[in-house]
């Protein structure tokens, strides 16, 4: 039987003896663990008998590693006020460091009727469990990691890949490994990063994701990752077995190769979507803690992202599990640093962007992340979303001045030089202001946001460059010119 646990620690920790599970829910009546076999039946659930400060908690005894589980959150179904609470469906666990199997699109996994609308939804009774991954309890990690080559910012050269793309088609890649962590770490893909000389690899999402719904209608799939649906797992599709212990090998490999990793995070939305997309973690568990929701209106998502939802920055269980997810990739996984996506949302408040937000600030002072490389795409689609030059002290930052530029030059517009100089002199009329050093500018020339290098100077007129240019400017005046605090408001509600 399921006895008292402790709310230290969240997620599920293996002891020698048995399991600790915890879970943050601030508004669930009661959190109910299932547990699973390895052919997800499901034979047994307990309650969690521990309830402080919003954290349930229980100690399984006899419980050990490999053990397949998920949660059933109950409490009030009020979707207009941002209650979304079902326990038919399972939910995955937030600190979940594994996961067994793949998401499987059905009914199931939404949480409300289809056949009702409006402020009449009705919950959806239809078990999801068939469908959803199953958190897996971990043991101890494996083999040790290997030393770091902590490079100084000064020499860094960061190239961007995709785990799949770049050795999915590599012919002196095994095709068992093509696709997947243990065909970046062949010694013919580190061969040819170390003769390009560069110092810094810079992996696309990693993070578990879904493929979106429409993706799955058309046969397609996320190619990109930038869907997550857990901070702590890494995706399986790339791995062969066990992609926890293969992730870590890859990143050994490249460690002694002489190469740093780094992860491109997206911490600013989860695969979830908007208000009609599935429930399988974080809207069933705690929807009004975990994401930003209109006060005035809280069954409606704030949209900062374009992709639905937006993490809810100021919540400080929301806080914790961020820089505890980045600690882990960087202290047990052997990262060196991280480029987060859509940066901004990261020190929004319930209006604008602060650049001492709380969640900046703990991520740019933990000492357990003194050594991280931290990178801020700093643009997103909300208000306020250009934000180049405004993050804390220990950031560097995409710097899309030096990218236009540099463009601009080798395009042959007139009136270049005086601009690319200040650009290659380290941008200072950004960074100098706020006593950042040049090394806070990444003079970034291409990226998967575009062309390829080689596309952009051997094609004799780029014709996207206007619109691009169009767009980020329309997004500085919408920031500008929109006070009215109503208006702002339903420029960020996603769309139902």
């Amino acid at each position: 039987m399921i006895q008292a646990g402790s709310g230290e620690h969240l997620g599920a920790h293996w002891d020698g003896q048995g399991v600790n599970f915890a879970l943050f829910s601030s508004a669930a009546y009661a959190i109910e663990l299932c547990l699973f076999n390895s052919s997800w039946q499901q034979v047994q659930c307990f309650n969690l008998p521990g309830h402080q400060d919003g954290v349930w908690s229980g100690y399984l005894p006899g419980c050990e590693p490999g053990q397949r589980y998920g949660y059933r959150a109950h409490g009030p179904w009020v979707p207009a006020e941002g209650l979304r609470f079902n326990p038919s469906k399972l939910l995955i666990d937030p600190y979940a460091r594994a996961l067994d199997g793949v998401l499987q699109w059905s009914g199931a996994l939404y949480d409300y009727d289809h056949s009702t609308t409006g402020t009449s939804l009705q919950p959806n009774l239809t078990d999801s469990a068939t469908y959803v991954p199953k958190s897996v309890v971990t043991g101890p990690v494996g083999e040790a990691l290997v030393a770091r080559p902590r490079i100084p910012w000064t020499e860094v050269i960061i190239y961007e890949a995709n785990v799949r793309g770049y050795t999915m088609r590599h012919p002196d890649i095994p095709e068992s490994d093509r696709g997947r962590f243990s065909g970046m770490s062949n010694g013919k893909i580190l061969e040819y990063l170390k003769a390009l000389g560069i110092t810094s690899l810079e992996l696309m999402p990693v993070h578990a994701m879904i493929d979106e719904g429409f993706l799955i209608g058309k046969g397609l799939k996320n190619f990109w990752g930038y869907n997550s649906i857990n901070f702590f797992t890494p995706e399986s599709r790339y791995a062969c077995q066990d992609a926890g212990r293969e992730f870590r090998e890859m990143v050994n490999a490249i460690h002694e190769a002489g190469i740093e990793v780094i992860l491109d995070v997206v911490y600013n939305h989860t695969g979830e979507g908007g208000g009609k997309g599935p429930t399988l973690s974080f809207r069933g568990i705690d929807n009004l803690s975990y994401y930003r929701t209109d006060p005035e209106d809280p069954g409606h998502y704030f949209n900062d992202t374009g992709c639905g939802n937006t993490i809810n920055a100021d919540h400080p269980r929301v806080q914790a599990l961020i820089t505890d997810s980045l600690v882990y990739w960087h202290e047990t996984m052997g990262v060196d640093g991280f480029r987060f996506d859509l940066a901004p949302v990261l020190g929004r408040n319930a209006l604008e962007f602060d650049p001492a937000h709380d969640l900046l600030r703990q991520i740019n002072d933990d000492p357990r992340l003194i050594d991280a490389r931290l990178i801020a795409e700093p643009w997103d689609p909300g208000p306020g979303g250009y934000q180049l030059g405004q993050f804390p002290s220990s950031w560097a930052e995409w710097n899309d001045e030096y990218r236009d530029s540099l463009r601009r030059f080798w395009r042959g517009d007139e009136d270049q030089l005086s601009g690319l100089a200040k650009r290659l002199h380290g941008s200072s009329d950004i960074f100098e202001a706020i006593g950042k050093p040049p090394q806070a500018s990444i003079n970034f020339v291409t990226s998967h946001d575009g062309y390829t290098l080689r596309d952009l100077v051997v094609m004799s007129r780029v014709t996207t460059r206007p619109m691009v240019r169009i767009t980020v400017t329309a997004i500085r005046i919408i920031s500008a010119a929109t006070t009215d605090t109503r208006v702002r408001r339903q420029m960020r509600r996603s769309i139902n």
